[in-house]
């Protein structure tokens, strides 16, 4: 008897719409939760992308200066060990964005989740404000 009153005064329907809205929701958060774990995994390939290229630069760098013929000077010494401490920084600073952006997507994911239990019990909510406007 409770279902045909459900149906009249709309009350299914409410519950329903909070029910859509959460899966919704979830979708959200699943979605912001593969999109941080692809930042963290794009932030490692490119420091190790940066690292091969660091290591480069610094083999050219240290061929070149001892082609010049300074190669146990201090200023090249110098040069050297400022470069490596550059390159070093930078990739620290890519994985460091990368756990940024991972958090970032992860307290999204975790808002989705939030909003998703809110519509939910908003629809229970509005359904039984509707159930008691009817008369039930």
């Amino acid at each position: 008897m409770g279902s045909i009153y459900e149906s009249l005064s709309g009350a299914g329907d409410l519950r329903m719409q909070g029910e859509n809205q959460q899966r919704i929701e979830e979708y959200n958060a699943q979605v912001a939760e593969q999109e941080g774990k692809a930042a963290l995994m794009m932030s490692q390939f490119d420091q190790t992308r940066q690292a091969k290229d660091a290591e480069r630069l610094k083999g050219k760098m240290i061929a070149e200066i001892g082609a010049a013929g300074g190669s146990g000077s201090p200023v090249a010494i110098n040069l050297t060990m400022e470069q490596a401490a550059e390159m070093e920084l930078e990739n620290l600073l890519i994985g460091y964005e990368g756990q940024v952006m991972n958090q970032r997507k992860q307290q999204s994911a975790a808002l989705s989740r939030l909003q998703g239990q809110l519509a939910k019990a908003e629809g229970k909510s509005a359904a039984r404000r509707a159930n008691i406007g009817f008369g039930i």
